[in-house]
């Protein structure tokens, strides 16, 4: 049955009666009407108890459930039609599906160094995530020999379905790279050594059933409900490695409404930017991000290939993994990219990934196996578990700080430029430097496998107009060092829509634009070939695909966002 969603206006106000009201309505929806089907839909709304109930009446409608100022009706295709006409009614969405989207990790990212310390002048205090708790919204967590006293609490919001464990084998995964602890794996195998925050805590969220699919209102509810608990359980961070197609602004998208109050909550989101990064047969794909990674409040994480070392020299953003621009809204994502291919992490014992595909067991048995997955559903765990640990060292940071620590440590990725890794590959003890010393210049570099690596110094946060302004030559702006401790102690005074560069002759502002922000896409196209529309060509007239419905199981990509039988090579 289509899923949909219902979004009205804020607490369901009412407009003036004009005879030709009709509500936005989203591609799916659109799509949906085109049917004219009978069959019945669920459908999302807002509203306080009383407002939906009201709409419900007016248009003789079920409520089949409620959540915190929303509710879920159910409605067919002519009663919809008949919604987006009533003067309440702003716009119309869709109630997507959602999908599901370490040794070698822990140093390529300097995890290790962040849990280490250093003992030399200024000394850096070794942190491990301890009192933080990361809340992971996913297919649920099973009891793993890796997670013993890791959890502390357990939710099922799943529609009509309280079980808390993990039946797809998805989040057990997701928890091993934020929190896992090594020891369990000391006799059993040599690729896992441990999660990037093993002093951390974790809270099960689950919203996603056996075959790793859920309803966004299941989401939402899972999200608010980390809100509504979060002091009582010290929730700092939520993971979410999952998402569905863009199909509407991020303003009016429930999920990325739901991300952005949690931010304005105090709580860091991390979120898979998608697979959606090449078709089936190779060709790139542009704009392929997910919801809610298209959420400027989003720490949206691309996904690396360290192609088994880990020096950086041979990074690159693997194939699968999904470039921006956003779809709608034009904005610049991912904001930074992170390991996240062919990652050995915990095994949920009996779920269906592994049963299903029984390569992907690595070792192990009973509730202590280990198995591999790739994706951006691995990559971001990673840097929730980073942000476990900044905050471990700083409680008092804010989201935005976070940001700012992370994307400014991490090192730029010119083959990937902007629309594929953001900022760059993460470098987590640059970041703990940031948080340690504030942010001040020059920036501290950072050594990973004997290697120098370079912070990029830059941030962003966009809607939709980073891109033009760089084009323009009018969307940099250099901080000053007096500027930096400004923007460190009050990180509203960075430009929204533009690139902040720490430093006044930052290397980045020396790229031209088009390869700043396109990369390697830029060897086969130029400005008056890349357009913000749906179809991108390169001189040669070969399609460049905008993203869209690339989320089928063929043994490349399951359900859009874990890449299992055909992750990149190393």
């Amino acid at each position: 049955m289509t899923v949909l969603v219902l979004v009205l206006a804020s607490a369901l106000s009412l407009r003036g009666s004009g005879a030709q009201h009709h509500a936005h309505l989203s591609d799916d929806l659109v799509a949906h009407q085109a049917r004219h089907t009978a069959s019945r839909a669920r459908v999302f709304v807002h509203g306080s108890t009383a407002e939906v109930d009201a709409l419900a009446a007016r248009h003789h409608l079920v409520v089949v459930r409620r959540l915190d100022n929303a509710a879920v009706l159910s409605a067919n295709s002519s009663e919809l039609t008949e919604l987006a006409a009533d003067p309440a009614v702003d716009h119309l969405s869709e109630d997507a599906p959602v999908h599901v989207s370490m040794s070698v990790t822990n140093r390529a990212t300097a995890a290790d160094q962040v849990q280490a310390g250093t003992s030399g002048l200024p000394t850096i205090a070794g942190v491990t995530g301890q009192g933080v708790v990361v809340a992971v919204i996913d297919s649920g967590i099973s009891p793993h020999a890796a997670l013993k006293n890791e959890i502390v609490a357990n939710v099922s919001l799943v529609t009509g379905d309280p079980v808390v464990t993990d039946t797809f084998g998805h989040g057990t995964h997701v928890a091993g790279i934020i929190a896992g602890s090594g020891g369990a794996a000391l006799n059993v195998t040599s690729l896992y050594n441990g999660g990037i925050a093993p002093g951390a805590r974790l809270v099960n969220v689950r919203v996603l059933g056996a075959d790793g699919t859920g309803l966004t209102s299941d989401v939402v509810a899972g999200i608010d409900w980390a809100v509504a608990k979060r002091t009582l359980y010290n929730i700092r961070v939520i993971n979410l490695s999952l998402g569905h197609r863009v199909t509407e602004r991020a303003a009016t998208d429930p999920l990325c409404e739901a991300v952005e109050r949690a931010a304005q909550a105090g709580l860091v989101v991390v979120v898979s930017a998608g697979n959606d990064g090449k078709t089936p047969d190779g060709r790139p794909i542009l704009g392929g991000i997910t919801s809610p990674g298209n959420s400027p409040s989003a720490l949206t994480v691309g996904s690396l290939n360290t192609w088994g070392t880990v020096g950086h020299a041979d990074d690159t953003l693997a194939t699968y993994s999904s470039r921006g621009p956003t779809r709608f809204d034009h904005a610049v994502k991912p904001d930074v990219a992170a390991p996240g291919n062919k990652m050995v992490s915990l095994e949920a014992d009996g779920s269906s990934l592994p049963v299903t595909y029984p390569f992907l067991h690595q070792a192990g048995t009973g509730n202590n196996k280990y198995m591999q997955l790739s994706g951006t559903s691995m990559a971001a765990p990673t840097v929730s578990g980073a942000t476990a640990l900044l905050l471990q060292a700083a409680p008092g940071l804010s989201p935005a700080q976070v940001k700012l620590a992370i994307q400014s440590g991490a090192t730029y990725m010119a083959a990937a430029g902007l629309i594929g890794a953001g900022t760059g590959s993460v470098n987590f003890m640059i970041s703990r430097q940031i948080v340690a010393n504030g942010f001040t210049s020059p920036l501290p570099t950072g050594l990973v496998d004997g290697q120098k690596t370079i912070p990029s110094g830059a941030s962003f946060w966009d809607a939709g107009t980073l891109a033009d302004r760089l084009y323009d030559k009018d969307g940099y702006r250099f901080l000053s060092a007096s500027k930096m401790l400004a923007v460190w102690a009050n990180p509203s005074l960075l430009w929204f829509g533009d690139l902040n560069l720490a430093g006044l002759k930052n290397p980045l502002s020396f790229i031209d634009s088009c390869p700043l922000i396109w990369g390697q896409v830029s060897t086969y196209t130029d400005r008056n070939v890349i357009n913000w529309g749906d179809r991108l060509y390169d001189p040669l007239g070969q399609q460049i695909i905008w993203g869209s419905d690339q989320t089928t199981l063929d043994n490349q990509i399951i359900w859009g966002s874990s890449v299992l039988a055909s992750p990149d090579a190393r």
